[in-house]
C-alpha cells in the first residue's frame, strides 16, 4: 500500500468528490479514479459508493481514512526530523483560502529573517476547514480564523476584525449605512456544506439556521450574492467586487484572526512561530 495511494484517498474522502479531490491534488480526474480503484483491489474491499453527485464513504473507507490519516502524519514527521537531522527543518503552515492579510505578510518577512534555513510549506484550505487541516494533522500551525471547534488544540487571537452584511449593490438594504441582523432575518444566506464546523457555520450564519447555496471558496460567496441575491457576512475591509457592498453589521462580534496548534506539541519552531505572529499581527 503505497503512502501516494493513501494520500489520493484521503483526498477523495474528505471532498466527497472526484474532481474537487484531483482539483485538490492538481491532477486530472480519471488517474485519481484508477489509483482509487486498485486501491480498493488491493485491499479487497469498496472504500467508496460513488453517484453522480459525489462519493460517501463505506464502513470499510471510513476506517482506512483514519488509519491513513495517522499513518501519513507519522511518515510526515519521520521526514521532518530526518530533514532537520540534516540541518533542514520544516514547519507546515495551514491558512485560509483567498487570503491577502498583510499581517501574513510581516509574519513571512520576519520568521525567514529568524529562521532562514527552515523550509516552510503551507496548505491552502476552503471556508469548509476553519483549521486548515489542524485536526486532520495535516498541518504544525494554523492562522486561522475563530470560532471552531479547539478541542485538543491551543489557540491564541492575534487580532480582530469588523464584519457586514454581503449586498448586490441593487439591493435597497445596500443603501443603508448600517443594518443588524433582524434586518437579514427573512433572507437566503449562502451556507456552508453539511458537516462543516458548526462553530463556524454558526459565526457566519449570524447565530441562525439559514437555506441558501452551498459555497466553499470567498469567490463562490461572492457569486452567491451577485448570481442569485442572497445575502451573507464578509470582513468589513474586503473589497467585494463589481455589484457588491459591504455594510457593517451593528451586532455581530468581530471575526477573530487566530494562530492554533495542537495542545502539548514543543515543536520549538511553533513556538517561535506564534511569537512572531503576535508582533505581525499588532495592530
Amino acid at each position: 500500500m503505497e503512502l501516494r495511494a493513501l494520500r489520493y484517498f484521503v483526498a477523495v474522502a474528505e471532498e466527497l468528490h472526484f474532481g474537487r479531490a484531483a482539483a485538490r491534488l492538481h491532477m486530472s480526474q480519471p488517474p485519481l479514479s484508477r489509483a482509487i480503484k486498485q486501491l480498493e483491489t488491493g485491499i479487497g474491499a469498496t472504500l467508496v459508493d460513488r453517484s453522480p453527485t459525489g462519493v460517501t464513504l463505506t464502513a470499510v473507507g471510513a476506517v482506512l481514512l483514519d488509519e491513513a490519516r495517522a499513518l501519513l502524519d507519522h511518515a510526515d514527521r519521520v521526514r521532518e526530523r530526518v530533514r532537520a537531522a540534516a540541518g533542514a527543518a520544516t514547519l507546515t503552515v495551514g491558512i485560509l483560502g483567498d487570503s491577502a492579510d498583510p499581517g501574513a505578510t510581516r509574519l513571512a518577512d520576519a520568521f525567514r529573517r529568524q529562521h532562514p534555513r527552515v523550509e516552510i510549506r503551507v496548505r491552502e484550505t476552503d471556508l469548509t476547514d476553519p483549521t486548515c487541516g489542524l485536526h486532520a494533522g495535516l498541518v504544525d500551525v494554523a492562522l486561522a480564523r475563530g470560532p471552531f471547534d479547539e478541542t485538543g488544540l491551543t489557540v491564541r487571537e492575534l487580532r480582530t476584525d469588523p464584519v457586514g452584511a454581503l449586498l448586490r449593490t441593487d439591493d435597497p438594504l445596500a443603501r443603508r449605512d448600517t443594518l443588524k441582523l433582524a434586518d437579514l432575518a427573512d433572507r437566503r444566506w449562502f451556507v456552508f456544506p453539511e458537516g462543516t464546523d458548526a462553530l463556524w457555520q454558526s459565526y457566519w450564519n449570524g447565530g441562525a439556521s439559514r437555506e441558501g447555496p452551498v459555497v466553499r471558496a470567498v469567490v463562490e460567496c461572492r457569486q452567491a450574492v451577485l448570481w442569485n441575491g442572497t445575502v451573507g457576512m464578509t470582513l468589513l475591509d474586503h473589497e467585494p467586487g463589481d455589484g457588491l457592498r459591504v455594510v457593517p453589521l451593528l451586532d455581530m462580534p468581530a471575526s477573530r484572526v487566530v494562530a492554533a496548534w495542537k495542545e502539548g506539541d514543543t515543536n520549538p519552531l511553533i513556538r517561535s512561530f506564534v511569537r512572531t505572529a503576535i508582533a505581525a499581527y499588532r495592530p
